[in-house]
């Protein structure tokens, strides 16, 4: 099993529905909130997204709820 990180917002439902679905797996992740941590937007941008939840696991990184990539990830 690969890290897993999601940058999450506050109010996102597509961020609730990505970690719902991780913890329903029993993957461990770590969320980084960029809402609370300002300075990590920059990095999410560098990765070439602008809309949360963006999921980074190993070479994988993805953006939004997308349950058949996170089945591959966990």
């Amino acid at each position: 099993m690969s890290n897993i990180t999601i940058f999450s917002k506050n109010n996102c439902m597509q961020c609730k529905m990505t970690k719902k679905f991780l913890e329903k797996e029993g993957a461990e992740f770590v969320e980084i909130n960029i809402d609370e941590q300002p300075e990590q937007v920059e990095y999410v941008k560098s990765l070439g997204f602008a809309t949360a939840p963006v999921i980074q696991a190993g070479d994988m990184v993805f953006s939004g709820f997308q349950p058949a990539k996170l089945k591959e990830i966990v």
